[in-house]
């Protein structure tokens, strides 16, 4: 027996655009720490995701879910629906040291930050009335994962569903233990959670930015350069003058034209544009072939387009 993960992680689209406007543009402090604070929470949801596949027990794995009920959002970062129960998984990837003091938690120097078992309980209630309105009736038992393993939680209490990295051995093989196995009725329930999922968290603001003071040109995969050269062999590469990487051609350009798609996605692509964005560094003839190969093309002549 081993889990089956019904929906996989997707990345924030948030991120996405922090991480895409972080090598072209200088974010504002405020962006650069809601960048640092969501590829962190990523990096350790992706750290419990490898933990659950080396589960030997049948269950069901649903991972970053967004749904609402009675006009309320809330967000799961890790669902497993075994046969009796489902749990529900609450992931941190917190790095200080914290103490747990009249249900707060709080920094050594007193800072209290947001505790997650008010967001885990909430979900937790959410999820129940969904699964309810649904018709669905099966117990949720939910967990806050502390993920990283030089975190410590001073005072924890007993009575608190917390997890921390040196429990989560135990609590792995406590889980292989439901062996029972999964009916239509389990896979109904995922059905019904994916059918029910939003794609994403609306961004509420936009780091300011535009085409003009955006940096244009193909970066390093690597180090983040825009210093490179293409090669004259068979084979086109572009290597970066920086650190010496190389990569293909047709690759490096379909990465920087994505790039130009997500931070300014009602311009239309042309070769002009496309030339400029690259900056001037690969002649219109190689980005036309390009754009006619891998995308469709709207109209002739100047009035060409391509999506």
């Amino acid at each position: 027996m081993s889990p089956l993960i019904i929906k996989t992680r997707q990345e924030p689209s948030e991120l996405v655009i922090l991480k895409t406007l972080k090598s072209r543009f200088t974010l504002s402090k405020e962006d650069q720490t809601k960048y640092y604070n969501l590829n962190k929470g990523l990096e350790g949801e992706q750290q419990f995701d490898a933990l659950l596949e080396n589960l030997q027990c049948e269950c069901l794995i649903l991972n970053d879910l967004l749904l609402t009920i009675n006009n309320q959002r809330f967000q799961i970062d890790s669902l497993l629906i075994f046969n009796n129960k489902i749990h529900l998984y609450e992931i941190k990837n917190y790095v200080d040291d914290l103490y747990f003091e009249s249900n707060q938690l709080f920094k050594k120097d007193g800072f209290e930050i947001s505790n997650p078992l008010i967001q885990l309980e909430r979900a937790t209630s959410l999820l129940r009335q969904l699964l309810l309105k649904n018709n669905f009736q099966i117990p949720i038992q939910s967990f806050v994962i502390f993920i990283n393993p030089e975190f410590s939680l001073l005072q924890a209490p007993l009575d608190k569903p917390f997890i921390l990295s040196s429990q989560l051995n135990r609590f792995l093989k406590d889980i292989n233990k439901e062996g029972v196995a999964l009916t239509q009725q389990h896979k109904k329930i995922a059905e019904k959670l994916i059918a029910l999922n939003m794609k994403d968290y609306p961004i509420q603001q936009y780091p300011l930015y535009s085409y003009e003071n955006i940096q244009k040109g193909i970066n390093c995969l690597h180090c983040i350069s825009f210093s490179f050269k293409t090669t004259t062999n068979r084979c086109l590469q572009v290597v970066c003058l920086n650190c010496g990487r190389k990569e293909q051609l047709e690759s490096a350009l379909a990465r920087t034209i994505k790039d130009f798609q997500l931070l300014f996605p009602q311009d239309k692509i042309t070769t002009n544009k496309m030339y400029e964005w690259c900056a001037k560094v690969i002649s219109k003839k190689t980005l036309r072939r390009f754009l006619k190969v891998h995308f469709s093309q709207t109209g002739s002549n100047r009035w060409t387009f391509y999506s």
